[in-house]
């Protein structure tokens, strides 16, 4: 779920020295805190009455999506998106984990995360999910036109909202769930064991016990700020003991979100966007504070400040992004 062509530019301009730091961050709150140009985005948001919170939330999840499904639709010809070769050199562990690995992308968009991941690691097994079906079309189509080996046998889309509902059983069952807390899981099937046949279907009662890797690549912005803790839990829930979620969004005071106008915001540092498509920006402190609160472990979090230029008009380009790594706790013996 990307802001547009002008990211995806600086993405692949800044790929080979994607933890470069071109600029401090501390200096550009300091440039943006100072200039009242920028004073709206500083100001609380105006608390709201329960009616007025209930109006608000209450069609909300159909709202996203559909929003979500337009955009999807609107560029359909996967050309709005490239594919994200950097990620593997942000996340090293995509490439290099063992043989039958598998991973949850969430939020999965046309694909461009899931092409590079398929492409960099020929054995791992990819499931992707997204609140739009358009989306989800758009990412097949891209998966099979690629031409990657064995691609379309280790890709597995499916529909999901995951600040809405809760992953399929499939995924990970119940009893998995909460063997997740215990030494050892009762559920001994994986990624191996599940075919393009029969998945997914409801008919079918087979689980993968789990995922080792989430990824949330510019998704969780996505979601309405009241409904992110219980999204992180839903991530939390299907994750094996020891994996890894991998983490990267739009930070504060990145560009786009000074470029929003006063009557865009819907919350503090949340935005949407003319097609109703909305964005949340975050600093290190929130980003922390949702993921350690489910009980992730906070291994990697830090701003990337990346300075661009615009080939067209010349404009200097300040693009803050966030990047984090977190893990769920291994179980211990006598847990």
């Amino acid at each position: 779920m990307m802001e547009g062509r002008e990211e995806e530019e600086i993405m692949a301009a800044t790929a080979a020295n994607y933890y470069s730091k071109d600029f401090e961050w501390d200096h550009l709150r300091q440039e943006i805190e100072n200039n009242p140009c920028h004073a709206h985005h500083l100001l609380p948001f105006p608390k709201q009455d329960d009616q007025q919170h209930t109006l608000l939330c209450s069609p909300q999840e159909d709202d996203d999506s559909e929003a979500w499904s337009k955009f999807h639709t609107r560029h359909s010809t996967g050309k709005f998106f490239k594919e994200r070769r950097y990620l593997l050199k942000e996340f090293p562990e995509l490439a290099s984990c063992g043989e039958c690995s598998t991973i949850l992308e969430i939020g999965c968009g046309n694909g461009s995360t899931a092409l590079a991941i398929l492409r960099g690691n020929k054995s791992i097994s990819l499931y992707a999910c997204d609140c739009s079906k358009e989306a989800l079309e758009r990412a097949k189509e891209n998966i099979e036109a690629a031409n990657i080996n064995l691609a379309k046998e280790r890709f597995y889309p499916f529909q999901c909202d995951f600040s809405a509902s809760r992953f399929p059983n499939w995924l990970a069952c119940t009893a998995c769930r909460e063997n997740f807390f215990q030494k050892q899981s009762m559920c001994i099937s994986d990624a191996r064991s599940c075919s393009k046949q029969d998945f997914p279907s409801a008919k079918n009662n087979s689980c993968i016990g789990g995922v080792d890797f989430v990824t949330l690549i510019f998704t969780l912005s996505a979601v309405p700020l009241h409904r992110m803790s219980r999204a992180i839990t839903e991530c939390f829930s299907v994750l094996k003991p020891g994996g890894l979620l991998l983490f990267r969004d739009y930070g504060l005071y990145d560009m786009t979100m000074l470029r929003f106008e006063p009557e865009q915001r819907v919350g503090y540092r949340e935005y949407m966007r003319s097609d109703g498509t909305r964005s949340y920006f975050f600093c290190l402190d929130r980003v922390r504070d949702l993921f350690c609160a489910t009980g992730f472990t906070e291994l990697e979090l830090e701003y990337c400040c990346v300075q661009s230029v615009n080939r067209q008009n010349g404009k200097i380009m300040q693009r803050v992004w966030i990047h984090g790594k977190f893990q769920r706790p291994h179980v211990h013996v006598g847990s």
